[in-house]
């Protein structure tokens, strides 16, 4: 019989940490003369209600994968997204303190999407450096991406051959995978609320598996 080579199905290599990035649902909205509360310097507004029902399907299309952790950040909003798939698989998801959204300085408290609506002339300027730097008081592009770096990796140290499941915010997702691709710096802004991305880390290689799957939301 001649001998045959078929194209190979991928796995993670040997060592590696899975981990499935998942967007936390849609938080309240941003209203003038209205701060968000703040926690540790971050804003920190709940989910909205649309973001509680992509929890929700969140919860169900992962509840029969396989996960080691799950993971959240120091944000109620993705400790509220976690909160379905925690349930389902009785598992208590773990705070990292480095996957919390960029500080965005005098902007924290919902400004940033008040300024962005109304196209801000410092918000244009952050979107031209891709750097939020220009925002008075906030985190720095290399600052936020060296912290998130150090988070992702630390998570992947701790569940070497294992699937994890992240619970971060859109900065978090598209800093990931700027780093694994080399990419523009905001070239991965804009993960949908209740997405699920995919990043698997090896070492100190970060290699991008899947960006922005949706198909779970489709009936919202």
């Amino acid at each position: 019989m001649t001998k045959e080579y078929r194209q190979p199905v991928y796995a993670p290599p040997a060592g590696a940490a899975d981990l499935f990035l998942i967007r936390h649902g849609e938080s309240a909205a941003a209203r003038p003369g209205v701060s968000f509360p703040i926690k540790d310097g971050s804003g920190d507004p709940p989910l909205h209600p649309q973001g509680e029902r992509q929890a929700l399907a969140v919860g169900e299309c992962l509840k029969r994968e396989t996960f080691a952790a799950l993971y959240v950040t120091k944000l109620t909003r993705t400790h509220q997204t976690a909160a379905p798939l925690a349930g389902h698989l009785g598992i208590t998801p773990i705070e990292n303190p480095d996957l919390h959204e960029v500080h965005l300085g005098e902007w924290d408290n919902g400004l940033y999407r008040i300024k962005a609506a109304q196209r801000d002339p410092i918000y244009q300027r952050v979107l031209e450096t891709q750097d939020w730097a220009p925002i008075p008081g906030a985190e720095t592009r290399d600052a936020f991406f060296a912290r998130v770096r150090k988070g992702l990796l630390d998570v992947a140290r701790s569940h070497a051959d294992e699937r994890v499941a992240v619970f971060v915010h859109g900065g978090v997702i598209g800093a990931a995978l700027a780093m694994a691709t080399g990419s523009e710096p905001f070239a991965f802004l804009g993960a949908a609320n209740g997405s699920i991305s995919r990043v698997v880390v090896h070492g100190e290689r970060m290699v991008v598996r899947g960006f922005n799957e949706t198909r779970h939301l489709d009936h919202l």
